[in-house]
């Protein structure tokens, strides 16, 4: 696992989700967060990074800032960021975000093929654990998990907002022809 950068600059921004943070290290992109209240995100992100000084800094991560809220409009695209993605996780973590970001828009999957992708049948409570603790909200779309049933099962930022996310995906991907 990398160890925690020193420092992090961060911006909030508001989309049809509520609140959107985009935290960056020298290394890029670290955390895309959703929330009700900026303070609530500020306060998750320093709770994922203890030791790290944050600083705000909206006007040099403006552009990132406008890029990922048109992709939160429009999520069947690929993120045109101006730094690379940078999340810091175990290497089972991150092969879980590489096999979730494989999933296609509009598209769902359970916990169980996840678990079957990565290599791992049997891990499929350790890979609800990396989707859990994914910091790349949308980017790495650990909303497109679901139960074994077909059923909603828990978001880090909350049930409704997975749904919501699900729905806009579905309703694009049929508009677009995908």
């Amino acid at each position: 696992m990398k160890t925690l950068p020193e420092h992090l600059r961060f911006t909030t921004g508001h989309c049809r989700f509520g609140g959107l943070l985009l935290a960056v290290s020298d290394d890029g992109v670290a955390a895309i967060l959703l929330g009700d209240e900026d303070a609530a995100m500020v306060a998750d992100l320093q709770q994922r990074f203890p030791s790290t000084t944050l600083k705000q800094d909206s006007k040099d991560l403006e552009q990132d800032m406008q890029a990922l809220l048109a992709y939160v409009d429009h999520p069947l695209g690929r993120l045109q960021l101006q730094r690379p993605l940078a999340a810091r996780g175990s290497e089972f973590q991150k092969r879980v975000w590489a096999e979730l970001s494989r999933i296609p828009a509009g598209q769902t999957i359970t916990y169980t093929e996840l678990a079957r992708r990565v290599g791992n049948p049997a891990a499929v409570r350790a890979v609800a654990g990396a989707c859990a603790a994914n910091p790349l909200a949308m980017v790495v779309p650990c909303h497109r998990v679901l139960r074994s049933d077909g059923g909603i099962s828990g978001y880090r930022w909350g049930v409704d907002r997975k749904l919501r996310l699900i729905e806009l995906e579905r309703e694009l991907a049929a508009g677009s022809g995908a």
